[in-house]
């Protein structure tokens, strides 16, 4: 992933060494350069920006008077030689503050944070996103569906497993770990080697025996202390 970015700053020398800075770092891409924030509108308005090295102090419109006055500006990282303004631009939810003068390991820290920024907005949400609520299995030549509410608990048998659903029983030609991979965690554990189980379907824990409907189902030592933390998950209610 590239950053675009654009320094803003009044004096040549500083513009100079960010351009270095910046030349040294393979993720950015320097698109433009202003010595002062009324330049710097054009540049973000004609170009896709992601990044700017704003100065603070700076003729006729300082860098915190740009922020407040700006609408939609990209990523922030403010270069200053006064460090006592720091706090004022974390409160305006700047990526990171560079007191001059910063080495370029400093440099690079900053901007690491600007591209997990940007990485992290990048992501797809998954707010609105129906939350899943079955699989599919190949049975005796058809696919059949199975609805993790309807299965109860599933049982291997060397290359096959057997499902138990309330409804039917489905023979599988799979593995239990290739199974588990792909059920969702929160809802079942392996308590032996040869079983998994649905923990919303867990009516009763006796010793090392689940009760699963009608069924009992072992749970081994090697899987116990692990599969019983799971099944409580902090919901236990102890005297």
């Amino acid at each position: 992933m590239i950053l675009n970015c654009i320094i803003i700053d009044d004096e040549p020398i500083a513009r100079k060494l960010l351009k270095e800075y910046i030349e040294e770092i393979d993720f950015l891409r320097l698109v433009g350069m202003a010595e002062n924030p009324l330049k710097a509108t054009a540049l973000l308005s004609e170009m896709e920006v992601d990044l700017v090295f704003l100065d603070v102090n700076m003729p006729k419109m300082n860098g915190f008077q740009f922020l407040r006055s700006a609408n939609n500006l990209p990523m922030v990282i403010m270069t200053t030689a006064y460090g006592q303004y720091a706090l004022d631009g974390f409160e305006m939810a700047v990526v990171d503050y560079l007191v001059k003068p910063f080495s370029l390991e400093r440099f690079l820290k900053a901007c690491n944070k600007a591209l997990e920024l940007k990485i992290l907005k990048q992501k797809p949400s998954t707010e609105n996103k129906p939350a899943e609520d079955h699989f599919f299995v190949k049975c005796d030549g058809k696919i059949e569906r199975v609805m993790y509410d309807e299965l109860l608990y599933i049982e291997a048998m060397a290359n096959y497993v057997t499902l138990y659903t309330t409804g039917k029983k489905l023979v599988v030609y799979h593995t239990i770990k290739g199974i588990l991979e792909k059920l969702p965690p929160a809802r079942f554990v392996q308590v032996h080697k040869s079983y998994i189980v649905n923990i919303g379907k867990i009516g009763t824990i006796e010793g090392n025996m689940l009760h699963v409907g009608s069924e009992k189902i072992t749970v081994s030592q090697s899987f116990y202390e692990d599969a019983i933390d799971k099944i409580l998950a902090g919901r236990f209610l102890k005297r």
